[in-house]
């Protein structure tokens, strides 16, 4: 990148090297899920190299014209954001900061969403360990976050769990910035929001917990159940009727009986009542017993990683 900056690994871009990574913004490198509709679009693209070396995959996040009028405060922001480093996240790498034009960039993930995986998969559902393993690792994407001072998280849902190379779950560092003028904190359906949300707008660390139960209940399910409807069947104990068949009884009952539990407390109506995430990560640390966890990869993302080692 050409720009300078004081964090190892996070630059400020020109809007010329972006345009030229993903093709002039092209419309068939667009990846965020509203496709062409959202006020803001998600890019895939590639930074020029200098010299030898693979070219980096980059994924750019396009605001919509006035997002951020003030450039000052988007840049801050996303020096904020582009702090953090760990493992679980889908890191910010830099940010583009020209005329009205407002772009954050961050590593690319290619091997799609989970949304992707649990509500639109063609061949193969994800097998039970590795719904586990999602759960954990968000888990302590989110602990790391709280503990680095930056809680919040806006629009936490199954779309900013993303996969990467190795077919390991990484939250996107998107929804760590705090929310521009133009959009909700919010993008779904008003039954899946918290409700303190509801009547207050703002975002609260217990209402990501809040979300991250919506999440849970994605990855038990397969679909996406209103958490009133889901609080009501685990108050029935019927467990068996909110597993996603598509699993087939391919899953310990005592993990899924603890998965269940741990939504049901993020998903309490008072927001006081939800546990911390540490407690998540406490909770579900002990529940990775499958070390191997195989992901199931489409044939495009095996494409992809081919392409990638060239």
């Amino acid at each position: 990148a050409s720009g300078s900056s004081s964090e190892a690994g996070f630059a400020e871009f020109s809007l010329a090297e972006l345009r030229a990574a993903t093709g002039g913004f092209a419309a068939e490198n667009i990846v965020s899920e509203s496709g062409d509709k959202a006020p803001n679009f998600v890019y895939r693209g590639r930074l020029q190299q200098h010299g030898q070396g693979p070219r980096p995959a980059i994924a750019v996040k396009k605001f919509g014209k006035m997002a951020w009028p003030d450039p000052k405060q988007f840049a801050e922001e996303a020096r904020g954001v582009g702090r953090l480093r760990h493992r679980r996240l889908a890191n910010l790498i830099g940010y583009c900061c020209d005329g009205d034009e407002r772009l954050l960039v961050a590593e690319f993930m290619p091997n799609d969403t989970l949304a992707k995986h649990v509500f639109h998969w063609e061949n193969q559902t994800i097998e039970w360990a590795m719904r586990l393993r999602v759960a954990y690792h968000i888990a302590e994407a989110l602990d790391y976050c709280s503990n680095e001072g930056r809680p919040l998280y806006h629009d936490l849902n199954a779309y900013r769990v993303l996969f990467d190379e190795n077919g390991d779950p990484r939250l996107s560092c998107f929804g760590l910035m705090k929310n521009s003028r133009d959009g909700k904190s919010y993008s779904t359906n008003l039954a899946y929001t918290p409700p303190e949300y509801l009547r207050t707008g703002r975002v609260t660390p217990e209402s990501v917990i809040f979300s991250f139960g919506t999440v849970l209940l994605d990855l038990l399910s397969g679909k996406r159940i209103p958490p009133s409807h889901a609080l009501d069947m685990m108050r029935g104990n019927n467990i068996q009727m909110l597993m996603d068949s598509h699993l087939e009884g391919n899953y310990s009952t005592e993990e899924a009986t603890a998965l269940v539990d741990l939504a049901s407390q993020c998903l309490q109506y008072e927001a006081r009542d939800r546990p911390h995430t540490k407690k998540l990560v406490t909770i579900l640390e002990p529940l990775q017993t499958k070390l191997e966890v195989t992901m199931y990869l489409p044939t495009r993302c095996l494409a992809y990683q081919s392409m990638r080692k060239k």
